[in-house]
């Protein structure tokens, strides 16, 4: 079976004394297997590198016998010591994990989740000649690992930077969560007084198409420039290395798997376009006056809060199981639909279904709607079965992200009564409502003007 493996969490595994790295023939019954062994994370499977770049994962069960060609050999680079200018503005960076903070074993083509502050410098040189860059690794995980915790403890490491009073803080991040913690950091640091910037990339730093240079330049470009103060994310505006986008941070999603564009905004436009190489900051909307003071509210890590996507054939178990949950985001469709209404004997279940949500709302649990569709605001009196959500006390979630919403409510039920829950879930607090949705907010019609 041959696959392509973009990221890896390396496991140590020896094989027949041969160390990752080592260079190996592997004969089966069916194969003969020459290249380079690779960490595996299936004890029951060795996986090898071939020379056509491809990896193969060979059932141990399958294999008569092992030869070690070359034996691994451990080679260790010195990085450079950069000396930084203390007279330039400050500027830290707070890594996280991802791709970004990723590079390349190509003896073993293992994806290492972790670069040091010297191997960033190296690579990104230019970034000493802007600022004075302070760097802590707070974590390393995948962003999909993710939880309540680690929004808190990031939360915590960008207030302990606040005091330091540098000029921005840049946090690196994978790109595939990046917009559920972007938004939880605008609900949770109140009135910050500097830009807080995440940062990823679709690409690790050490391949020639990376995107994660030029991530970095133009969101220390925005941050040296532009009067910004809040949270926001900085990612690539095209597939070419012309431009970043400064993107609002609750209504910013991932809409590729791949692109180093792949971050756009919904229902609402982009907050800058940068690019360090025609050394130009565009700012098309203003951050909001804040006199408050700075304030940091936390999650409660165990808080039970879901996220369940409306479809076809949707069961009542699919309800019931979130069961003494605090709050319930429904991903509707269209204008704010769910299956709970029988209109033939075939749909006849539906009924129960609206059973289940009415048990959950009158267990005390805060249920809101959103759309599937992203685009557009949820509507629930265009058509009755809405108008029966709405009366069986499921609340609109406006123009909100479904992933927005889900983290608006935990955030808001960590943090306030279940009365003023209902009512701020109404409210747009940090930018995640729009009263208006304009037509140019809308991404193709973003790219007609364009052309």
């Amino acid at each position: 079976m041959l696959f392509n493996q973009r990221r890896y969490i390396p496991t140590i595994m020896n094989v027949s004394s041969g160390k990752e790295g080592s260079s190996v023939q592997i004969t089966t019954k069916e194969n003969i297997f020459t290249g380079t062994l690779l960490p595996s994370q299936n004890k029951n499977t060795v996986v090898v590198k071939l020379g056509n770049g491809y990896n193969v994962g060979i059932d141990k069960n399958k294999i008569t016998k092992i030869k070690i060609l070359k034996k691994s050999e451990q080679i260790k680079t010195k990085i450079k010591k950069f000396s930084q200018n203390s007279k330039l503005p400050k500027i830290s960076i707070l890594s996280v994990g991802g791709t970004i903070s990723s590079k390349v074993d190509y003896s073993t083509g293992a994806v290492i989740a972790k670069i040091t502050p010297g191997e960033l410098l190296k690579d990104i040189p230019e970034l000493t000649k802007l600022a004075n860059i302070s760097y802590e690794e707070v974590m390393q995980i995948m962003s999909e690992s993710m939880r309540f915790s680690h929004y808190n403890r990031i939360a915590k490491e960008v207030q302990k930077e606040l005091k330091k009073s540098p000029q921005g803080i840049i946090i690196t991040h994978g790109t595939d969560t990046l917009h559920y913690t972007s938004a939880a950091l605008a609900f949770m640091l109140e009135n910050p007084s500097i830009p807080i910037l995440l940062v990823g990339s679709q690409r690790s730093s050490d391949r020639g198409s990376s995107d994660a240079k030029s991530n970095l330049l133009n969101a220390v470009k925005f941050i040296l420039e532009a009067n910004f103060k809040g949270v926001a994310l900085c990612m690539h505006a095209s597939s070419s290395d012309d431009e970043c986008l400064i993107l609002p941070p609750t209504k910013t999603r991932k809409l590729h798997t791949s692109r180093r564009d792949a971050f756009k905004p919904v229902n609402d436009s982009e907050i800058a376009r940068v690019s360090f190489a025609k050394n130009k900051v565009d700012i098309i909307k203003s951050s909001p006056v804040q006199n408050e003071k700075f304030q940091l509210k936390m999650f409660k890590e165990n808080i039970k809060v879901g996220l369940l996507k409306g479809h076809t054939n949707l069961f009542p178990e699919n309800i019931s199981c979130f069961k003494g949950y605090k709050g319930l985001i429904l991903e509707g469709t269209g204008l704010g639909g769910f299956p709970t209404n029988e209109f033939d004997s075939l749909s006849k279940i539906n009924t129960k279904n609206k059973k289940e949500l009415k048990k959950l709302i009158d267990s005390g649990t805060i249920v809101v709607m959103t759309s599937q569709c992203l685009f557009g605001r949820v509507n629930m009196n265009v058509y009755s079965p809405g108008r029966e959500l709405l009366n069986l006390g499921v609340f609109p979630g406006q123009d909100m992200l479904p992933e927005t919403a889900f983290i608006k409510l935990a955030f808001l039920l960590s943090n306030y009564p279940k009365k003023q829950v209902q009512e701020l879930m109404q409210k747009n607090m940090v930018g995640e409502i729009n009263s208006r949705i304009l037509p140019d907010q809308y991404f193709e019609e973003k790219e007609r003007k364009k052309t």
